[in-house]
């Protein structure tokens, strides 16, 4: 059904719109009374062997829907009814700002894949955190926020635009991912490299420390276009600073072995690439970081998954989580079901009690001299 919808009406809509006209009424259905609590009965699994923890984080599955859905925290909920085990919304920057001229979304459909340069379009941190006060108390899933940089404010002052976001946000977030790898903020993925990250990544963790008496663990998204050497200092990094994840990866800007012709992908332009030919990169560098760090810091793996084998996959080779979006937009609002039931069926042949038995079981075994900090983020003492 979802497919012949899409094929007749959204294909046809610009990509923007369609995305707006569908969460909208995604957030209208489920405001009315007992639809979401509905919803969530029918699509949120139940399966014992999916449940996880993670992030302190007790989750019904290790399937999330990705940062680029719910730029605003408007919809969190909503979308944690249709089955997804948590919700990253995001990127939200510490100023208000229109991100880039529209159009900014773009289709390859015959790649399953999106380009985007929104640039962070967003209301603003302050905007965001006065949004999720608002969030319901009962039925509420797993959030995590996604802050990036202003695009007006200088590379010299990212440290403190950062703060900013994770000061005003941190009382809602289950967690808190820092984003230097979108390719559509001039000059954000500088801040990739060691000798920037670190002395941000301490100060949004004191900013977090600060803002909330609890600890609200935080994480680092990457670019699928590092080099591996650049990719080993992030791990480096991780492990020397404490931090609870390594989301990998964002989107890339490359455009290699597409299958949609040459003049389609030149009228799209610039922008970052998700979907389908995303996946085989994107499962190398969850691969290469999960041989650095082993098990000491929890892998968010993210790009290119479109199914349960995806899935499944990405777990095996080390990822605690995995994070969906274009496989979503594609698949439709009963893709997670979908999933999950695929998903449970793999762990019960694979005589596995859950989910979590299966992190990493593909991936070479780590050091000895690994700490005993464990895969549901937390740290020792």
């Amino acid at each position: 059904m979802y497919r012949l919808l899409f094929s007749l009406v959204l294909r046809r809509l610009p990509a923007e719109t369609a995305h707006r006209v569908s969460f909208g009424l995604l957030r209208a259905i489920c405001a009315v009374p007992g639809v979401r609590g509905l919803l969530r009965g029918w699509l949120v699994p139940r399966d014992p062997e999916l449940r996880v923890r993670a992030l302190g984080m007790d989750l019904p599955s290790p399937l999330g829907l990705a940062a680029g859905f719910d730029k605003e925290g408007t919809g969190a909920d909503a979308l944690g009814a249709l089955g997804f085990g948590f919700v990253e919304i995001g990127t939200i920057t510490g100023q208000p700002q229109p991100g880039n001229q529209q159009p900014r979304l773009f289709r390859l459909v015959e790649d399953r894949a999106i380009v985007n340069r929104m640039g962070f379009n967003n209301h603003g941190a302050a905007a965001t955190a006065r949004a999720l006060t608002t969030r319901p108390r009962s039925g509420r899933v797993g959030l995590g926020v996604n802050i990036g940089k202003t695009k007006v404010v200088p590379e010299a002052e990212a440290v403190a635009d950062y703060r900013r976001g994770a000061e005003l946000l941190a009382r809602h977030a289950d967690y808190v991912v820092v984003n230097v790898s979108s390719p559509n903020t001039p000059g954000l993925r500088n801040l990739q490299a060691v000798e920037l990250l670190r002395p941000l990544l301490t100060e949004v963790r004191a900013a977090l420390d600060e803002a909330v008496a609890h600890r609200v663990p935080l994480l680092v998204k990457i670019a699928p276009d590092l080099a591996d050497e650049d990719v080993d200092a992030v791990a480096d990094l991780a492990l020397e600073l404490g931090l609870d994840g390594v989301i990998a990866t964002n989107t890339t800007t490359g455009r290699a072995g597409l299958r949609s012709g040459d003049a389609e992908v030149a009228a799209v332009g610039a922008g970052g690439l998700s979907g389908a030919p995303l996946r085989e990169r994107s499962l190398a560098v969850l691969r290469r970081l999960r041989a650095r760090v082993g098990d000491r810091v929890l892998l968010v793996s993210v790009g290119g998954v479109e199914s349960a084998e995806d899935v499944w996959t990405r777990i095996r080779a080390g990822a605690t989580l995995v994070q969906a979006y274009t496989g979503f937009i594609y698949g439709g609002p009963f893709w997670p079901r979908a999933v999950h039931r695929d998903l449970a069926r793999r762990v019960r042949q694979a005589g596995l009690r859950t989910v979590a038995e299966a992190v990493g079981l593909d991936a070479p075994s780590t050091s000895p001299d690994r700490d005993d900090r464990r895969r549901d983020g937390s740290s020792p003492g």
